[in-house]
């Protein structure tokens, strides 16, 4: 159960890649992936962030637990800032902070059996000796579903689906108290995506996890996220609680993404739906003022001129839009 204690706190952060060119290489433009985004993570809770590709919703992940160092900006854990510790201080703290990967196959290294690859995290940290070590990684391997036999195998001997349990049994190796899930089903198929979310369901009840689920598909955000944050060419456009997102989103991308999302019932295919017109900017210039404005359906002049805030416009739902949707 979600408390409304923070976990984690995003404040202002940005996160901008040099572009360089010319004989001598110089910085001649910068690709804003993050651009101002706040908010905060609870206790125990799932917060879901989606967006079309390129948005900067990975890259936000990995600045939250620092694979990435941001342009500005900070990000508080459990009151410290992240960015001001010194090596070994982050060192220590990457034990409650871990990250799986998209990719459940690149991410595990082939010359490693899975046994070494996890037992190799509780090395680098100092965890137990030899035997400890190989018990732990069994306890782990059972944890996620795999049997401690496998413990010899090597990745390209497990189908998709069981590699991405070894990779969410190495994320649970150090007892994280925070894992960031970067698109962790994507690569696989439809069944055993379902059985995937399942279990970070049950191990997120029974280790009190918290979770930031970075996705593209929101039948799967919705399905185990408590909160909903849209971004959209480097913003945060929309926060809400899952429910309340869903069912009444004030911000016109959000909308339109929800109206594309395919609907298995026939009887709901016929609801209002939003066609985004044009391409996503580019995020080396993008547009003045809402960067959602080019694309909008129901733009007006202010838009073009002033960046919205976010700001909240009912209980816990925040939204980065001039004129919101009544819904």
């Amino acid at each position: 159960m979600a408390s409304r204690e923070t976990l984690l706190k995003v404040n202002r952060v940005k996160k901008y890649f040099p572009m360089r060119g010319g004989l001598f290489g110089a910085v001649n433009a910068q690709v804003k992936a993050v651009d101002d985004i706040s908010f905060d993570i609870y206790k125990g809770e799932t917060l879901g962030l989606v967006g079309e590709s390129g948005c900067g919703k990975s890259t936000l992940g990995k600045t939250m637990v620092r694979l990435l160092d941001p342009t500005e900006g900070h990000i508080d854990f459990e009151g410290r800032n992240i960015f001001k510790l010194k090596d070994k201080e982050m060192s220590s703290l990457r034990r409650d902070m871990q990250f799986i990967f998209q990719d459940p196959f690149s991410s595990l290294n082939p010359r490693l059996s899975i046994g070494e690859t996890i037992e190799r995290v509780l090395k680098i940290h100092g965890m137990g000796n030899k035997q400890e070590r190989e018990e732990r990684v069994q306890q782990l391997l059972e944890m996620v579903g795999l049997s401690p036999y496998h413990i010899r195998r090597y990745p390209h001997e497990f189908s998709g689906g069981q590699r991405q349990r070894v990779g969410i049994a190495r994320a649970l190796a150090l007892n994280p108290k925070l894992l960031v899930l970067d698109e962790p089903v994507s690569a696989l198929d439809v069944s055993i995506q379902s059985q995937v979310i399942n279990l970070l369901e049950e191990l997120q009840q029974r280790l009190g996890l918290t979770y930031l689920f970075v996705s593209h598909g929101l039948n799967v955000v919705r399905h185990i996220s408590n909160r909903v944050g849209v971004m959209y060419l480097g913003k945060l456009v929309e926060l809400a609680n899952t429910d309340d997102l869903f069912d009444h989103p004030k911000h016109p991308y959000t909308k339109a993404l929800i109206s594309a999302n395919p609907v298995a019932n026939p009887r709901l295919r016929d609801q209002e739906k939003i066609i985004i017109q044009g391409d996503v900017p580019s995020p080396i210039n993008p547009p003045t003022g809402c960067r959602f404005h080019t694309r909008c359906p129901f733009v007006q002049q202010l838009c073009k001129e002033v960046e919205p805030a976010l700001q909240e416009e009912a209980d816990g739902h925040h939204v980065a839009c001039h004129f919101p949707l009544d819904e």
